[in-house]
């Protein structure tokens, strides 16, 4: 038999359990909050009219740490949010020079509707040029990464010479974005950069509109930007088209950026892209040609034929490899080019192609 202590024991232990059940139960609902990042790092050997053995990051994907949420306002409605740390993993630094360089974006987003979007984001051509890129747009291979120089311009790196700066208008700041919900596999998009400069109010913006399908084995986009800056006279237009296509195992890739320098110096400038790759397994094959073709006052082009190979040893982690051989055949007025910055001495008057072979590792979590 119980004694009292016992009874009084088990039924406080009762009436606090139900208390929290009680309290579960009529507490506001969670907004979650994913944690996720990519740490990935490379070994990179370079041949050109130097030798070059150096540590990369992000060679399938750039290494970063993210946060992204949102909540459920009901009928269809979220808030979301999205804030993303580009790290170089070799040396630990910021990987756009921003701490949420990145993305950095607050919103709402409707099922049926779309999404609107507010803060630093991601303009069409990022998403042109690494969709529908065997390479992307990383720091390695035969990447779209290639194309740009003209007058100084990087349409795809992302460039200081551009209304928003600082990664413009591959990554635009200050930008409102706003994309449709996919009708019959069409999603439209547009996107405006507040440049905010002093003294010019109207004119130093990047306004950025595209268009893309998805249906079945087939993927395309075009998009259009017109990048001004007033205060400076600068401006420069790009109109660009992507698509890939998948048929079983393989899927076939290219694209097309063309670069309409309208300042006074008239850089403009072409690139274009084909590929393929093949998953059997967990292995991944593929290969890629890129060129970027300076035209007018700078003239010249770099080439760049490269393959890859990629083993998943499991769903998160990744080794790969690649080898890729650079042709660059610019004048004075046009620098070599390379997926990413030239260092001083590998290329040279006499000897501008550049061979190149990486190895690495991606873990996603």
């Amino acid at each position: 038999m119980r004694s009292k202590f016992q009874q009084f024991a088990l039924t406080t232990i009762a009436l606090a359990a139900s208390a929290a059940a009680s309290a579960q139960t009529t507490a506001a609902p969670t907004k979650p909050v994913t944690i996720y990042g990519v740490a990935d790092a490379f070994v990179q050997f370079s041949d050109g009219a130097s030798r070059l053995t150096r540590a990369q990051s992000g060679g399938l994907a750039g290494s970063r740490l993210g946060f992204r949420g949102n909540e459920d306002l009901g009928g269809g409605l979220r808030a979301i949010f999205t804030l993303e740390h580009g790290i170089n993993l070799d040396d630990g630094t910021n990987g756009q020079g921003a701490f949420w360089g990145r993305q950095a974006f607050v919103g709402l987003a409707d099922s049926s509707l779309g999404q609107v979007t507010l803060g630093r984001q991601y303009g069409s051509l990022y998403a042109l040029s690494g969709d529908f890129s065997e390479f992307a747009n990383g720091v390695y291979g035969p990447s779209t990464a290639v194309i740009g120089g003209f007058g100084g311009y990087e349409p795809v790196r992302g460039s200081a010479n551009s209304a928003t700066a600082n990664g413009g208008p591959a990554r635009v700041n200050n930008s409102l974005r706003l994309e449709s919900a996919s009708f019959g596999g069409v999603k439209v998009g547009a996107l405006w950069g507040f440049g905010e400069a002093t003294g010019s109010t109207t004119d130093t913006r990047v306004a950025d509109a595209w268009l893309r399908y998805t249906s079945g084995p087939l993927d395309a986009m075009v998009s259009f930007v017109d990048d001004k800056v007033n205060a400076t006279g600068f401006s420069v237009r790009s109109i660009s088209g992507a698509a890939a296509y998948s048929f079983g195992a393989v899927r076939l890739t290219g694209g097309y950026v063309s670069v309409d320098d309208r300042n006074t110096t008239d850089a403009d400038g072409q690139g274009y892209w084909i590929g393929g790759d093949y998953r059997f397994g967990p292995h991944l094959v593929k290969a890629q040609w890129v060129e970027s073709k300076a035209e007018n006052v700078n003239t010249g082009k770099t080439q760049a034929l490269g393959a890859g190979y990629q083993f998943d040893l499991s769903r998160r982690t990744a080794i790969y490899t690649s080898l890729t051989h650079f042709k660059n055949e610019g004048t004075a007025g046009y620098a070599n080019r390379w997926a990413s910055s030239l260092p001083a001495g590998l290329t040279n008057t006499d000897e501008r192609d550049i061979t190149e072979f990486a190895l690495g590792i991606r873990h996603s979590f």
